[in-house]
C-alpha cells in the first residue's frame, strides 16, 4: 500500500532554533493518490504569543489556543499516524525544523527516523517551472485548483489544498493506468492485473497530408517563439 501524507504547519513565528512553536497541523492522506479522509488535525497551546506577522497570515489567536494541548502531549500520537508513510511538504525545510524541533521537546527522535520519505513540493516546483513564482497559491492559479476559500493559511486547508496540486503536479503516463473499483479488484488491493501487450495485434494509424501539414504548422509556431532554439531544428539541420 503507497501511503503518503499531505503535511502542512502553522507557527508562532519564523524561527523554532529561537523559541518560536508550531499551534497547528494538518495532514491528509494519500492512499494509491486517493484521499481516504483519515486525517490528522489538531492544534497546539504554544505557551507564547504569536508575533504579529504571524497572526496576520493564519489569524490563529492566544485566546482560541488556551484550552488546546501542548505539542508533547499528542506527539506519540502523531508519530504513530505519520509512521512508515511518504510526507508531502510544500517549503519543506520549514515545517520539519519545526516538527523537529518539537519532537526533540518531547524526547522523540527526528521525524525522518518515523517515515519512509520526505517530498518537498517546492522543491518540485521550481525544478518544474523555473523562474515563475512557486507559492502554494501560485501553483493552485497555474495547475487550475480551487483555493478561493483560502482567506487566510489554515493547516488543514493548505494540507487538501496541496494534496490537489501534488496529485496535478505529478500526474503523468500512470496516469493512463485506471484502477478497477469493482469489488473483486477491491479484495485484490485495488491493482488491476498486468496485460501483456504483446497479445494484441495493434494497428498503425498513419496520418493524413492534412495532419503533417498541420503538425509542421504547430512545430514551426513553437520554433518561432523559441527564436529558433528547438533541439529538432537543430537535429534537422545538423543532418
Amino acid at each position: 500500500m503507497m501511503r503518503q501524507i499531505v503535511l502542512d504547519t502553522e507557527t508562532t513565528g519564523l524561527s523554532a532554533l529561537d523559541g518560536d512553536r508550531v499551534i497547528e497541523l494538518g495532514c491528509v492522506e494519500l492512499v494509491h493518490r486517493k484521499l481516504t479522509g483519515n486525517n490528522l488535525h489538531l492544534y497546539f497551546n504554544p505557551d507564547r504569543n504569536s508575533h504579529e506577522e504571524a497572526l496576520r497570515v493564519h489569524g490563529i489567536t492566544n485566546e482560541f489556543l488556551r484550552d488546546k494541548p501542548r505539542f508533547h502531549e499528542r506527539a506519540q500520537e502523531i508519530v504513530e499516524y505519520l509512521r512508515g508513510a511518504e510526507l508531502i511538504i510544500h517549503n519543506a525545510s520549514f515545517d520539519v525544523g519545526f516538527l523537529n524541533r518539537e519532537l526533540e521537546l518531547a524526547g522523540l527522535a527526528p521525524l525522518a527516523t518515523h517515515v519512509a520519505a520526505i517530498t518537498d513540493t517546492l522543491a518540485m516546483a521550481k525544478e518544474m517551472f523555473p523562474g515563475k513564482r512557486n507559492s502554494l497559491d501560485a501553483l493552485c492559479d497555474r495547475l487550475e485548483v480551487d483555493n478561493s476559500g483560502r482567506q487566510l493559511h489554515g493547516a488543514l486547508l493548505d494540507a487538501e489544498l496541496l494534496a490537489d496540486v501534488y496529485i496535478n503536479m505529478t500526474r503523468g503516463q500512470d496516469a493512463l493506468i485506471m484502477l478497477d473499483d469493482s469489488p473483486a479488484a477491491s479484495r485484490a488491493g485495488g491493482l488491476a492485473a498486468a496485460v501483456d501487450l504483446r497479445a494484441f495485434d495493434l494497428p498503425v494509424l498513419l496520418p493524413s497530408a492534412e495532419e503533417l501539414a498541420s503538425h509542421e504548422d504547430v512545430l514551426a509556431q513553437i520554433d518561432k517563439a523559441s527564436g529558433g532554439k528547438t533541439v529538432w531544428r537543430q537535429i534537422s539541420a545538423a543532418a
